[in-house]
């Protein structure tokens, strides 16, 4: 049985995308996004604690990230994990980890703000599925 690699984000841009074209025309767009979540300490103060998620878009959603995406816009995000690794120029062993999307998962959702009340969905179409080919 294989695994599951599913992750959801709510969170806002901590900078604009960057953008990078593969050779063949392929689009990456790359960005931090942060998450937040609060709790009470044992003197009953509010503290917050804010996560940063390395995002990398891959494909047709790259187009409509660049597009539209902006530091601070807040987003929903599905992908799955994955952690790259290289060695430096002195030969150390770097990892990076991110979240990524491309045009066989992921969904990425603009979330307007509250006066506006704006939300805009797109998805990567579903992978074909192998009951497609049965011939029953």
């Amino acid at each position: 049985m294989s695994g599951i690699n599913k992750v959801i984000l709510i969170g806002n841009l901590g900078k604009d995308p960057e953008t990078f074209t593969f050779e063949s025309g392929v689009k990456k767009v790359s960005f931090s996004l942060a998450t937040s979540d609060s709790y009470k300490d044992k003197s009953g103060n509010k503290v917050e604690q804010t996560e940063w998620h390395n995002i990398e878009i891959i494909g047709n959603l790259a187009d409509i990230a660049e597009k539209y995406l902006k530091k601070g816009s807040k987003v929903y995000i599905e992908g799955k994990i994955k952690t790259r690794s290289w060695d430096d120029k002195d030969g150390n062993k770097k990892y990076m980890t991110a979240i990524e999307l491309n045009n066989f998962n992921g969904s990425l959702q603009m979330l307007g703000d509250k006066s506006s009340q704006e939300e805009t969905s797109y998805s990567a179409p579903p992978p074909p599925s192998p009951e497609d080919d049965l011939p029953f």
